[in-house]
């Protein structure tokens, strides 16, 4: 049996933050958020964690994180490159933004040669808190890896608990039966107004309220390996179906997983964090992000200095 490997997307530059948020402090001693996901992924059980990078970003990254995991937990680099699994002969259509990337469906299909077995994907920019980790780990070393439908899972948090004052986000808005998914869509302009959260599909025109007790996900997801096939299948196709109608669009991992339910590939159990997410979308983000950090080690919930 294959035990659980952790994957982190962390190949986004940080646009809207204004440079590389993966990599920015958050902790007292320069610990970034992609520190505390892992300190908690090993005390959840996990032994192996992917690093899903840029090319350009691997000896900086290696600097700052890599090298301070050693004896900790295996780390591994995979590379987000535009070219892989595309077509022959394809090129990008004229509109699209120089570089870049194709998404978190493309992005997790580029782990393929990297994973073996079943794992965990988070955003590298996102704290989950440790009890997403603890009940990830235990779904992922129950799944049956050969089961039909595909046995996932996901954690869910609050809507309300996790929209900025600072700007959009996108948020995979959930429908639940029990804990059990029944559809998912990536809402790509979710902002938050006087009245609660609101998505809009025409750029912040029009908007949408949503409940604020929704279930999003926030890219905490379960997978088994069977998923790399379906999302191989799939990338040629989005090429070919929605960049005509929108050339900066992306290939979202909620869309897939939603597309996978709605055709009965897989199902996908939803379990709620008993810890209260934070996120870095915005540079304004950033003093909550570490007053929190501060807060949960203060309370005794992580050590000082992480990997002393």
């Amino acid at each position: 049996m294959h035990e659980p490997t952790l994957v982190v997307l962390a190949a986004g530059m940080g646009s809207r933050y204004g440079g590389l948020k993966q990599i920015d402090p958050v902790g007292s001693h320069g610990q970034i958020i992609m520190d505390y996901s892992v300190y908690d992924a090993i005390r959840a059980g996990f032994r192996r964690v992917v690093f899903l990078l840029a090319p350009a970003m691997r000896g900086e990254f290696d600097k700052l994180i890599g090298s301070r995991l050693a004896g900790h937990i295996e780390a591994v680099y995979a590379y987000q490159d535009p070219a892989l699994y595309t077509p022959e002969g394809f090129r990008p259509p004229e509109g699209r933004r120089p570089g870049k990337p194709w998404g978190t469906g493309h992005a997790v299909l580029c782990c393929r040669e990297a994973v073996d077995g079943p794992f965990a994907m988070i955003n590298a920019d996102d704290y989950y808190g440790p009890s997403a980790f603890r009940q990830i780990y235990a779904a992922l070393k129950e799944a049956d890896v050969s089961a039909s439908p595909m046995p996932f899972s996901m954690v869910g948090y609050i809507l309300g608990n996790t929209v900025t004052a600072n700007g959009k986000v996108a948020r995979g808005v959930c429908q639940t039966r029990g804990d059990m998914l029944e559809s998912i869509v990536e809402r790509t302009y979710v902002v938050k107004t006087p009245e609660g959260a609101a998505y809009s599909l025409d750029n912040g025109e029009t908007l949408v309220p949503l409940p604020a007790d929704s279930t999003v996900s926030m890219n905490f997801w379960g997978f088994t390996p069977g998923i790399f096939d379906e999302l191989e299948r799939r990338f040629p196709l989005f090429l070919k179906n929605a960049l005509p109608k929108n050339p900066n669009d992306e290939m979202y991992i909620p869309n897939v997983v939603g597309e996978l339910l709605s055709e009965g590939l897989c199902s996908v159990r939803v379990m709620q964090s008993e810890d209260v997410w934070h996120g870095v979308t915005y540079r304004e983000d950033k003093p909550g992000v570490v007053a929190a950090i501060r807060r949960l080690t203060e309370e005794g919930l992580y050590p000082d200095e992480l990997w002393k």
